[in-house]
């Protein structure tokens, strides 16, 4: 089963947001992977200024994570689905 990382952290709308979206999807079979980027020096490093961001992970054997570009906050969770579903398939 795939793996969605959503590294966020706390009090930001736009992360909060998708990550309600996320949990709404029904049609896509996946774990939600929530990395808080306060919790870890290059997390926060790499992403302050970026957040949220997505990853997904295919194969849990090996630990490569694909990045996903930044969905629209606008999406609707029909829309996110769509948008998810070409690296969910990788």
């Amino acid at each position: 089963m795939p793996t969605l990382i959503l590294y966020s952290k706390p009090g930001c709308h736009l992360c909060e947001g998708l990550q309600e979206k996320l949990e709404q999807i029904q049609a896509l079979n996946f774990q939600l992977e929530i990395r808080d980027i306060t919790t870890q020096a290059d997390w926060f490093a790499a992403y302050q200024y970026e957040i949220p961001v997505l990853f997904c992970r295919t194969d849990e054997t090996a630990p490569q994570e694909t990045p996903i570009p930044r969905p629209s906050p606008r999406l609707s969770v029909v829309q996110l689905q769509r948008h998810l579903q070409p690296y969910m398939s990788q």
